[in-house]
């Protein structure tokens, strides 16, 4: 294939309070746009934004006609700005990234080379994880490990969602409205040909990361959810092991009183006992709970994200023609 058989590149930028970046982000991406022989549209995804970004991006706007600016009605997650972006972007290949400049720009243009060799998924894997803790670093890594031992599809290990995808990869995802959306794992469930380039994770431009632990934690679990029931499995397995050695513990406790009698004593180690079953029991409980949580907010059937806005208005009548 050549570029000359491609007419389009629409790039979606999903931003949230990133006026730290946005400036810096947008001079490196719009260079790095100009050397490719293919024409192309940016689309960022205001994602609820309450500082300076807004303004920020109706700038961008004004100075540079490729622009194009998606406002959702408030705060929806990162990714289902994402999913608006590549819901609403045209074009025939969709580049998906982050503001923050961890994803190089640079990258895109071997990203392209290798969707003209005829790859429908061209994603960016990590070789280097540049200005983030040890704790970070080696959590990641352990979870792409796990989810790759109790998932299917895999999902690329030190992958994010920084990749390309061929026109008919983003209209594969269309199909897919589940709302606790892990992108990382939608990604390889479309499947098609898919293929990888490694690069260098780099420090953020400025500012600070949105990601708390605890919001990891939470995405890990989404992650774990959406794409295996192992931990159900597991809560089985666990409740079937207890309850054979709460079995073998009564009957040594029957034996032990036909042959030595039953002296009134054992508080403490009866009361582990009632603790540790008790905590089995809480645990398995919990992990039903959160599999019976997500079932209930998939049954609402509510929408993933509002749009506001979609500026310019050329941009806008192209969406709506196109729906």
């Amino acid at each position: 294939m050549t570029s000359a058989e491609h007419s389009h590149i629409c790039v979606v930028v999903p931003v949230f309070n990133e006026e730290a970046v946005l400036g810096t982000f947008h001079s490196r991406l719009s260079a790095v746009l100009n050397q490719i022989d293919i024409p192309s549209t940016i689309f960022y995804v205001d994602d609820g934004s309450t500082d300076t970004t807004p303004a920020m991006l109706s700038d961008l706007l004004a100075k540079d006609e490729r622009v194009g600016v998606i406002t959702l009605s408030r705060n929806f997650g990162h990714d289902m700005a994402l999913t608006a972006g590549i819901d609403l972007a045209g074009g025939d290949a969709v580049i998906v990234m982050d503001a923050d400049g961890q994803d190089p720009p640079e990258i895109i243009p071997e990203l392209v080379a290798r969707w003209l060799e005829g790859y429908d998924v061209v994603f960016g894997t990590r070789v280097s994880r540049e200005g983030e803790s040890l704790a970070k670093r080696v959590s990641a890594s352990m979870f792409y490990r796990l989810m790759n031992k109790v998932s299917n599809p895999r999902i690329p290990a030190d992958t994010g969602d920084f990749r390309l995808l061929s026109r008919r990869a983003a209209d594969a995802l269309k199909h897919v409205r589940e709302r606790q959306r892990y992108l990382k794992g939608l990604f390889a469930w479309i499947g098609y040909r898919q293929t990888s380039v490694p690069y260098t994770r780099e420090p953020r431009i400025a500012g600070n990361t949105k990601w708390s632990y605890w919001r990891l934690w939470n995405y890990a679990l989404d992650g774990l959810t959406a794409f295996t029931t192992a931990p159900l499995r597991l809560a089985t397995y666990l409740g079937l092991i207890t309850a054979f050695g709460a079995f073998i513990y009564g009957a040594v406790i029957i034996v032990r009183t036909l042959f030595y009698g039953n002296p009134v004593a054992g508080y403490p180690s009866l009361m582990v006992v009632i603790l540790f079953l008790g905590g089995i029991q809480l645990v398995a409980i919990g992990i039903i709970g959160e599999y019976l949580g997500r079932l209930f907010n998939e049954s609402k059937k509510r929408p993933l994200y509002l749009v506001e806005s979609i500026r310019p208005a050329r941009v806008a009548a192209r969406i709506h023609s196109d729906a």
